[in-house]
């Protein structure tokens, strides 16, 4: 298949099941045994989401003071650092954050210690080491990444070891196992490497049918799942379906604008569009996204046939300037596809 603009922006994909920064899985009926716990993790957890991420910072702030006996408040708090920070395509505050993850790790293998059959403290240790990896892995620090990812699935494992009904770990083990194979597919030959996509595909399948806090991410990672596997129909319906309960979610909106470019163009281009003009106004001299976003308008575009719209496109992208040093490292690449893209379309 292909490899679009939108699926390049996930090359980290990799590491999709560590997506708990914007999607903690705590599901039912595993849901952790202080009901107030409860409460604050499904109040943040619906604001992430919605992308108020002041607000969710402010809940999950209050989850600290009230239970720094474990960790989820710091893992969550560097979450809304995380989630915020990758959907506006700002810099990462990397102090807060590391030391958020430091200090829950901490307290992950403290609890491990005290009571290492604990299935909460294994998931604590489990999240902890996934959301360090993703973290890594969105800075493109491979290295550590990887070893941090191996880490968690191991963990991960044990918890589904623990509890084959443990929603949380088959979540992420099932985007885990289905990716690992995908990537290694050129090694499919050797008797020790397993082709487990189906697997994943099935342990994610069954965690959605769970209602609960948030079976969002298994949708979520399907999504993906069915656009690599060029089931387009699949994705759409459910990206349609997770926007009926967060209609401005910008994370369900990627994924449906991008399996739509195979299907109906000009319906992507909208849905695009509409992500473009969903951020905040405080951050409309950001140029990540408008730029990133535009040139994929524009591609879709050219699929039209609609030459001239997309050629102005690519000049507006073209005639930008001002840009931070932030800015440029992450644009420097696509600013030169731009420039590629406008020498096709000037001799049509």
């Amino acid at each position: 298949m292909q490899v679009t603009e939108h699926l390049a922006r996930f090359r980290f994909i990799w590491f999709l099941f560590f997506l708990l920064s914007v999607l903690p899985q705590i599901i039912f009926p595993q849901t952790y045994p202080d009901k107030s716990v409860n409460i604050f993790l499904k109040n943040g957890i619906d604001l992430i989401i919605k992308q108020e991420y002041d607000q969710a910072e402010k809940v999950f702030l209050q989850l600290e003071k009230t239970r720094k006996d474990i960790p989820f408040g710091k893992i969550y708090l560097a979450a809304v650092l995380i989630a915020r920070s990758y959907d506006y395509q700002t810099e990462y505050d990397h102090e807060k954050i590391t030391a958020y993850l430091e200090e829950a790790k901490k307290i992950s293998e403290r609890l491990l210690k005290k009571d290492p059959g604990n299935i909460w403290n294994k998931y604590f240790y489990a999240l902890s080491e996934g959301y360090s990896a993703y973290y890594d892995a969105l800075r493109e620090k491979w290295l550590s990444a990887f070893s941090t990812g191996v880490n968690s699935v191991s963990a991960f494992e044990d918890c589904f070891v623990s509890d084959p009904d443990f929603y949380e770990a088959m979540i992420a083990l099932g985007s885990y196992k289905f990716w690992k194979s995908k990537k290694t597919e050129f090694l499919s030959w050797l008797p020790f490497i397993d082709d487990e996509k189906e697997l994943g595909i099935s342990y994610l399948q069954s965690a959605v049918k769970h209602s609960g806090y948030n079976s969002h991410l298994a949708v979520y990672s399907l999504v993906w799942i069915y656009i690599e596997q060029d089931q387009f129909d699949k994705a759409i319906l459910l990206a349609e379906d997770a926007l009926k309960n967060y209609p401005e979610s910008r994370m369900f909106k990627w994924g449906l604008a991008r399996a739509l470019e195979d299907i109906n163009p000009e319906k992507s281009i909208s849905v695009y569009y509409d992500i473009l003009n969903s951020y905040p106004v405080a951050l409309k001299t950001n140029k990540i996204n408008f730029i990133t976003l535009k040139h994929i308008i524009a591609q879709q575009l050219v699929k039209l046939k609609r030459y001239k719209e997309a050629l102005e496109i690519c000049n507006e992208i073209l005639n930008l300037n001002g840009y931070t040093e932030f800015e440029y490292d992450k644009l420097e690449e696509r600013i030169e596809r731009v420039r590629e893209l406008k020498k096709s379309l000037i001799n049509r």
